[in-house]
């Protein structure tokens, strides 16, 4: 079992970090679906009293999505893999600053993957002890990762200047253009903690999303949370319509290797 605790700064409020997620996933999911791949969702609707989820915050919004996976993964999983086995199922209990995510796969890996995210989302420095109350035992576990938008380095493949946090002014806020030490020196800033608990060597791209997040601000700042709802309900028939037309888009591991 890995357990890794990623801390991510962010320039603004958590109140606009909650809409700057939900907006961006939206997003992110129509440009990763299409030519048969992508994002489904299943689910999205209100929870109730999910008093087994969290302490506090026992409601919010549940989501279930599928994602089909088989461009996305190395060319010599895809040639080992059964077909319809590149798919993950994602549950999502949002209940707002704390949210629980559950990744699985239960076609094909079942009890033997699973990703587990916890989030708790802070008005401060990414200074907390101990956010998700660990016992001593898992507490040795943890390893936590800071995750610098601005001064982390990125491959050259994922580089995109219109996302460079040290280059993009928000025209709607005048945030950006961020320097070195912009976490010491900017305000106003929050933490996304995320606990990660694997059980299988897997892991998304948080480094990338959230620069995203942040240089999309001028499209998602002053939407309210109605405005996000009617969103992903337009996104999600979107989906729907556009996972088996045209091209594959999004990421992809590359096979210029295939042949080695």
């Amino acid at each position: 079992m890995l357990i890794k605790e990623f801390r991510i700064i962010l320039p603004m409020t958590t109140e606009e970090y909650q809409i700057a997620q939900l907006w961006s996933v939206a997003k992110s999911s129509k440009e990763n679906t299409g030519g048969g791949e992508g994002i489904l969702v299943l689910n999205n609707e209100p929870f109730q009293n999910k008093t087994d989820l969290f302490k506090h915050h026992t409601s919010g919004q549940y989501t279930h999505k599928i994602y089909k996976l088989e461009s996305r993964v190395p060319w010599w999983v895809r040639k080992a893999a059964p077909k319809g086995s590149l798919e993950l199922h994602e549950e999502a209990w949002n209940a707002y600053p704390y949210c629980k995510t559950v990744v699985t796969n239960p076609d094909y890996m079942k009890e033997n993957f699973s990703i587990k995210i916890e989030s708790l989302h802070v008005d401060d420095h990414g200074n907390m002890d101990n956010p998700f109350d660990l016992p001593k035992d898992l507490l040795k576990k943890r390893e936590i990762v800071y995750i610098d938008i601005v001064n982390d380095k990125i491959s050259h493949g994922d580089y995109d200047e219109k996302e460079d946090p040290s280059k993009f002014l928000s025209q709607k806020t005048g945030r950006g253009q961020l320097k070195p030490d912009w976490k010491t020196t900017t305000k106003p800033i929050m933490c996304a903690y995320k606990l990660v608990t694997v059980e299988f060597k897997w892991f998304g791209l948080q480094g990338k999303f959230h620069r995203q997040l942040f240089c999309w601000i001028d499209e998602w700042h002053g939407l309210t949370m109605q405005d996000i709802r009617e969103i992903e309900e337009k996104v999600k028939k979107e989906l729907e319509d556009n996972i088996n037309k045209g091209n594959i888009k999004g990421l992809k591991c590359g096979d210029e290797d295939e042949e080695k």
